[in-house]
């Protein structure tokens, strides 16, 4: 059976941006865009040209540089928002614009003050507006996460007719559980007559923790591309997570999916933008997380030492990771401190470990971790202690 390609849609440098203090200059963005490119990142959404003339030339700078991948930029289903990104496109060799407008009765009603039948023809206008400058056009149906499903099958199938090539269904506020999200993507599958005209596309956020779950039940439904961000940056709680979704896809052949991305430099480019923007990765977080490939229980370590599949379900090798680590803890075990005064040089029988371990848990119990500097003083204390006796 032939594997579907999903399409991967980076909005780091646009949603991710928005998350305070990550405002970031020019030349960071750029730097950022080529490394997402050199990745193999297919779109680069490289910002809200609108929203200031900083952003304006971002934008115009990186669709300068960028060669192969998409160059996107966003806009509000706004004729002026619509023209300004275009003006900032026009050097990108593959331009997209990507308009919309929120269709959840919270965004007509309350955001709007309007109706259905109005906001379906400002999403008809702004996709016709778009297409006067580009063939490639994103409509994006902001909430549409907690949209009736009948009305946003109606916008759906007039922005497709008006010339929409990407239909992004975006859960705003990170509110659907997985089975739902699926079930609203399998609802436009089957209800929307020129549905095969375009590509879903999911924008999910993690508001509730959900984010990549929603994004991988997207694609179990039909939906064929995913909108996320390196670390999960976004705003509020963030988006979903580029490298979760990369390596979801990579490690289930089930999904019957693939991605153009290289997942050995997601580690790297996860410290570029963790650097650049000013915002640690938390140690746990999945995939590039510090403690990722970290092991420091007892049982753990064992079983690990033994066979590292036993509790590593991908290899650091695949993510461009450093080799996994054996921590050492009061939780740590005799075989983790025998592997690591291994590592050291040292050749303890079980006897040695065994007389070593005692001394080794005092040290554990007075500090988080020990370190090879408190291993190497152990060991030469018990090699002279044998001498002596």
């Amino acid at each position: 059976m032939q594997q579907n390609k999903i399409v991967i849609f980076d909005t780091t440098l646009r949603d991710g941006e928005q998350v305070p203090g990550c405002k970031l200059n020019a030349d960071e963005k750029i730097e950022i865009a080529l490394a997402l490119e050199n990745m193999g990142v297919d779109v680069i959404e490289a910002g809200f040209p609108v929203s200031s003339p900083g952003d304006f030339e971002s934008v115009k700078k990186i669709s300068r540089v960028i060669k192969n991948s998409v160059v996107c930029g966003l806009s509000r289903a706004v004729k002026k928002d619509i023209e300004v990104a275009a003006l900032a496109l026009r050097f990108a060799q593959r331009p997209r614009i990507h308009t919309g407008i929120g269709t959840s009765d919270f965004h007509i009603k309350s955001k709007f003050n309007s109706t259905r039948d109005e906001i379906l023809q400002r999403a008809i206008q702004s996709v016709k507006w778009a297409r006067n400058f580009t063939d490639d056009v994103e409509f994006y149906a902001e909430d549409a996460g907690r949209t009736e499903n009948e009305f946003l099958a109606r916008v759906i199938e007039a922005v497709i007719k008006a010339g929409a090539t990407t239909v992004n269904i975006p859960d705003t506020t990170g509110y659907c559980l997985p089975h739902q999200y699926g079930e609203k993507i399998a609802y436009l599958i089957h209800h929307v007559s020129n549905i095969d005209k375009a590509v879903i596309s999911c924008h999910c956020h993690n508001d509730l923790g959900m984010a990549t779950a929603n994004s991988i039940a997207g694609i179990m439904n039909g939906a064929r591309q995913i909108e996320c961000t390196i670390n999960g940056l976004g705003e509020r709680a963030g988006n979903t997570s580029l490298e979760e979704v990369v390596m979801v896809i990579q490690q289930h052949a089930s999904l019957n999916a693939f991605t153009s991305v290289n997942s050995k430099k997601l580690t790297s480019l996860s410290q570029l933008v963790s650097d650049t923007m000013r915002v640690p990765v938390q140690p746990n977080k999945a995939i590039v997380g510090s403690n990722a490939f970290s092991h420091s229980s007892g049982i753990h370590q064992d079983g690990f030492l033994k066979d590292a599949q036993t509790y590593e379900i991908i290899n650091p090798e695949q993510v461009g990771a450093n080799q996994s680590k054996i921590v050492l803890t009061a939780r740590s075990g005799r075989s983790a401190l025998a592997f690591r005064f291994q590592k050291l040089g040292f050749n303890f029988d079980r006897n040695d470990i065994d007389s070593l371990y005692n001394q080794f848990l005092k040290v554990a119990d007075r500090k988080k971790e020990v370190g090879d500097e408190d291993l190497q003083e152990m060991a030469n204390q018990y090699q002279a202690l044998a001498v002596s006796v």
